[in-house]
């Protein structure tokens, strides 16, 4: 257990080093890794740091993914995401001997920005002309792995390939530029995800932190730009194991308070009923979020299978709807 303590000090210690220098509001890319891409998650305005879920831990906090209790979780998830631009992911998370040697996960997200009419800088009266249509996309690849060190203590960790190609643009070449050259506009880099969940042992409390999208800066052609790195601290509990019966009903609040590096403090709120562990209704709140405050959503699982649906109004935007297919053995 002292190593336990120190492990979770050194993870607070780690994440107020990662903030300390100045805030640069505004300043990072790849903001598509920052969006949910699971529907439980989202419904619950991603207020999940130590909330087991699956394999879908793995796109919030991995260690949420170590207590899984089948062998083989599978899930399938579409974001319609504002202005038409649709996230699809799919996860995988294996747990071999009852998770004796831990759970094992793969993760894969691709991202489709539709149709861009391409121009560049033309000496005509319109000042430009019209090139090609774009298919800018993005897309993210990990491996992710969890495990219980303890029957209170998890731990995670997820390492992800993420890149975004915007297209392509026409660049004068030359001290004159006399002449064109076609470039594509590609970054790749890679990323890192860890957490811990602790269980308290009173109840259904449970603590927990993560640090996500951790890497290297990066840059397109001359400016360097670093990912959307985020610290959060979490709580969660089942609020009827205050009762001495609650019979069928579950209802679970979980809390995120979240450092990120590119706008201001925030924090989440999440709460989910649910009936014999087959029935679930939603809701969440963000505060201090310009466009998106609240999210709504319900699930429904039964002999392996699991449907969840996750809606978010999104102010001046489009509303936001999410799906997400699970399957368990």
């Amino acid at each position: 257990m002292r190593r336990i303590y120190r492990l979770i000090i050194m993870l607070g210690i780690f994440g107020s080093m990662v903030y300390s220098e100045d805030v640069k509001l505004a300043q990072t890319g790849f903001q598509f890794l920052s969006v949910g891409s699971n529907a439980r998650g989202s419904s619950l305005a991603n207020a999940v740091t130590t909330v087991e879920m699956g394999t879908g831990a793995m796109l919030y906090n991995p260690a949420g993914m170590a207590r899984q209790g089948n062998l083989l979780d599978i899930s399938l998830g579409q974001n319609n995401w504002i202005d038409n631009i649709k996230y699809n992911s799919f996860l995988v998370s294996l747990s071999p001997s009852s998770g004796r040697y831990g759970v094992f996960g793969l993760s894969l997200l691709t991202v489709d920005y539709g149709e861009v009419q391409g121009t560049m800088v033309w000496s005509n009266d319109q000042g430009y002309i019209d090139t090609e249509i774009m298919n800018p996309s993005a897309f993210a690849a990990g491996l992710g792995y969890a495990k219980s060190l303890t029957d209170k203590f998890a731990v995670g960790g997820h390492i992800k390939v993420a890149g975004q190609q915007l297209g392509k643009s026409v660049v004068p070449m030359g001290e004159g530029g006399d002449s064109l050259k076609v470039k594509t506009n590609m970054a790749v880099t890679t990323a890192y995800d860890f957490g811990t969940v602790y269980r308290t042992g009173f109840k259904s409390l449970a603590f927990g932190m993560s640090v996500n999208n951790f890497s290297r800066e990066i840059k397109y052609e001359q400016e360097n730009f670093e990912l959307p790195l985020i610290f959060k601290i979490g709580v969660s509990m089942d609020v009827l194991d205050l009762l001495s019966d609650a019979g069928p009903h579950g209802l679970q609040v979980s809390i995120d308070a979240l450092h990120p590096r590119d706008y201001p403090e925030q924090l989440n709120i999440g709460m989910e009923y649910r009936w014999r562990e087959m029935l679930s209704v939603r809701c969440g709140y963000m505060v201090v979020s310009d466009e998106q405050n609240v999210s709504f959503g319900f699930g429904i699982e039964k002999y392996g299978l699991g449907i969840d649906y996750a809606y978010a109004p999104f102010g001046v935007f489009d509303n936001v709807q999410m799906f997400t297919i699970r399957f368990t053995y």
